[in-house]
C-alpha cells in the first residue's frame, strides 16, 4: 500500500523563494572586487536571479547546459547558484587555485557553454583562452564602469541583467535533475567531477540545518570563509537562506586582519573554514587581545584541526564544531556538536571529543573495513578505511566510469580513502589519508597525530609530517616545520612533547625548516608536493 500524499519535486530555487517570502531580515553582505561593500536582502537576490535567468536564456543556455563560475564569495556568485540551477542548467564552480592545465581540462571536460568570472580572474582566462572550448561565452561579474580592457569578447554581468523581468517562470524539474558540478582538486590524476542533483542539494541543506543548529539559525550572521568554488561553500549558500541566517561574504580578503575587521563590523556570529585560515585569525585575535564582537562559533573542516587550535578558540569564548566530509558527499558527512549529556562533562573531556571529526549527520551511513573488506566494530580502537553511503553521496563520477568503478565497493558504498576509527558513541576519528600514513617496520604511524602535537609548541607556526624511505624500516617520519618568527625549535624538545602522547618508535627521525608549507587548491597542506621536494632527503641513520 502506498501513501496518499502529494509528490512535489525538491527544487533548489524553492529555497530562495522561501527565504524571500519568509525571512525578510536575511541578507547577503559582500566585500566586492570593486573595493566596496554591497548588501541585498534575499528578496532582492530572488528578483535578480530571475533577471539573470532571463539573461542566460538570451545567451542560449538551455536545460542541462553547464554554466561555469570562476569567482570569490559574493552576491553575484550566489545569484548564479540559483538562477542557473533554477532554469534547469548546471552551475559548474571552478577553483581558481588549480593550475592552468587543470582548469583548462575541467572546462573542456565539463563542456561549459558560459563562463562567469570575477575581475580578479580575467587575466587567467586571457592566458587560458586558446585552450578553452570554441564558442564559450565569457561574462565578467561587474558593472560597465569596472569592465576591464581586453582583446577577448567579454559580456558585462550587470548589463546581462539590465531591463530583464524580476520574475521568471521557473520550470518544474524532476528532482533528480543535475544542478551543480564540482571537481575534486586532482591531487592524483585528472580532477574528477561530482554531479549534484536538486534532490541531493536540498536534502543536504535540510540535513546541515538540523545538524549544525547551534550556529545555523534565523538571525545568525555567518561568514563562509570556505570558498563557494569549494564544494558549494559546504552547502552554506543553500542552508543559510533556508533557516533565515545572513551571509557575510569576504571576497578575496582572507588574511587574519581583514577577517577580524569584517567580523567585527558585521557582528558575525559563526565562521566556517579550513584550519589554515583560522591560524591567521588566531594570530590577529592574540594581537588585539579579544575576539571580534559577537563571535560565537567556528566550524572547521577540510583537514583536522589541531587540539591546540580548538582549545584556543574555546578559551576565547568561541565554541568549535569539527566537521568532516568530501566533495563526493556534497560535502558534510559528520559534525562535532556535543549532545546535552556531553556538555556536562569536564572541559578536558569535551575538548577531547571536539578534536574528533564528530558523529554522522542524518542520511549518511558509515562503516570502516579492513583490507579484505571485512566490516570492523565501532569500538574506537579498530582502524580501517572509511566507507560512506547516503542521499548526498555520489554514485559515480561525471563522464568517468573507470574512477567510479574504483571508488565503489561491491555493495555500492563509496570508499573515502581516509583511515579512521569510530567509537561506541559514533564519533569518527580520521587518522590519516591512506596515502599519508607512514609504514615503519610493518607498523603504521599517523602523520596527523604527530602534527597535532607539534603544532602546540609556541615555537612552531605550522608543521607537517611525511614519510621518507629508510633502508631498514621501509619508511620513517620526517618533520617539516615552519618556525615562529625568531624561534629555532630543537628536534629534541619536540620529541619530549611527543613522548607524552606517542611511543618512542613513532618519533620523527629528522626535522627540516621551511618558510612556508605548500598548499593544495583547497587550502590543505600538499604532502604530495612536500614528498616530491624532499624525496632525496637523507635521514641521519639511513646511510
Amino acid at each position: 500500500m502506498l501513501g496518499q500524499m502529494m509528490m512535489r519535486p525538491l527544487s533548489i530555487i524553492e529555497i530562495l523563494r522561501y527565504a524571500s517570502d519568509c525571512h525578510p531580515g536575511g541578507e547577503i553582505v559582500s566585500v566586492r572586487t570593486e573595493g566596496d561593500t554591497h548588501r541585498e536582502a534575499y528578496s532582492e537576490a530572488y528578483a535578480r536571479a530571475a533577471q539573470l535567468a532571463h539573461g542566460l536564456a538570451r545567451l542560449g543556455i538551455q536545460k542541462g547546459d553547464r554554466v561555469a563560475t570562476l569567482a570569490w564569495n559574493g552576491y553575484r556568485h550566489f545569484e548564479l547558484y540559483y538562477a542557473v540551477s533554477g532554469m534547469g542548467a548546471v552551475c559548474h564552480t571552478i577553483n581558481p587555485r588549480l593550475s592552468g592545465e587543470q582548469m583548462g581540462y575541467i572546462i573542456n571536460h565539463a563542456a561549459d557553454s558560459v563562463l562567469c568570472v570575477d575581475l580578479t580572474f580575467v587575466p587567467i582566462i586571457e592566458a587560458l583562452h586558446p585552450h578553452l572550448p570554441k564558442g564559450l561565452k565569457l561574462v565578467v561579474m561587474t558593472d560597465r564602469a569596472h569592465m576591464p580592457d581586453s582583446d577577448l569578447d567579454l559580456i558585462c554581468f550587470e548589463e546581462l541583467l539590465s531591463g530583464e523581468a524580476t520574475n521568471y517562470d521557473w520550470p518544474e524539474l524532476p528532482e533528480e535533475t543535475a544542478a551543480a558540478l564540482c571537481y575534486t582538486s586532482g591531487t592524483t590524476g585528472h580532477p574528477k567531477g561530482a554531479l549534484f542533483s536538486h534532490r541531493s542539494t536540498v536534502l543536504h541543506a535540510l540535513t546541515v540545518s538540523i545538524a549544525l543548529k547551534d550556529g545555523l539559525k534565523e538571525g545568525a550572521r555567518i561568514l563562509p570563509v570556505v570558498p563557494m568554488f569549494h564544494v558549494n561553500a559546504w552547502g552554506l549558500p543553500y542552508a543559510a537562506p533556508l533557516v533565515g541566517a545572513s551571509l557575510v561574504m569576504p571576497g578575496a580578503k582572507l588574511d587574519g586582519a581583514s577577517l577580524f575587521d569584517l567580523m567585527e563590523d558585521e557582528r558575525v556570529t559563526s565562521a566556517w573554514g579550513v584550519p589554515t585560515i583560522w591560524q591567521g585569525l588566531q594570530v590577529e585575535i592574540k594581537k588585539r587581545g579579544r575576539n571580534p564582537a559577537g563571535f560565537e562559533q567556528v566550524v572547521v573542516g577540510g583537514s583536522a584541526a589541531p587540539a591546540s587550535m580548538i582549545e584556543a578558540f574555546e578559551k576565547s569564548g568561541a565554541s568549535v564544531c569539527h566537521a568532516w566530509g568530501m566533495t563526493e558527499m556534497s560535502p558534510i558527512g559528520t559534525q562535532g556538536l556535543l549532545s546535552e549529556p556531553m556538555r556536562a562533562l569536564p572541559q578536558d573531556e569535551q575538548l577531547r571529543l571536539k578534536a574528533k571529526q564528530g558523529r554522522r549527520v542524518f542520511g549518511v551511513d558509515l562503516k570502516i573495513v579492513d583490507p579484505d573488506g571485512n566490516v570492523l566494530p565501532h569500538d574506537g580502537l579498530s582502524s580501517g578505511e572509511l566507507f560512506v553511503r547516503g542521499n548526498n553521496v555520489v554514485s559515480g563520477y561525471f563522464r568517468n566510469d573507470d574512477a567510479t568503478a574504483a571508488a565503489l565497493d561491491k555493495d555500492g558504498w563509496f570508499g573515502t580513502g581516509d583511515m579512521a576509527t569510530i567509537d561506541e558513541h559514533g564519533f569518527v576519528t580520521i587518522q590519516d589519508r591512506a596515502k599519508d600514513l607512514i609504514k615503519s617496520g610493518g607498523e603504521w604511524i599517523s602523520s596527523i597525530d604527530l602534527e597535532n602535537i607539534v603544532i602546540a609548541s609556541p615555537k612552531v607556526a605550522n608543521c607537517a609530517v611525511i614519510a621518507v624511505p629508510h633502508p631498514k624500516w621501509g619508511e620513517r617520519p620526517l618533520l617539516v616545520v615552519v618556525p615562529e618568527e625568531g624561534e629555532t625549535p630543537a628536534l629534541e624538545e619536540l620529541h619530549e612533547m611527543l613522548l607524552e602522547h606517542v611511543a618512542k618508535w613513532q618519533l620523527p627521525d629528522d626535522m627540516v625548516f621551511v618558510d612556508a608549507l605548500p598548499l593544495t587548491a583547497t587550502g590543505k597542506v600538499s604532502k604530495l608536493t612536500l614528498r616530491d621536494q624532499l624525496r632525496d632527503h637523507k635521514l641521519p641513520d639511513a646511510g
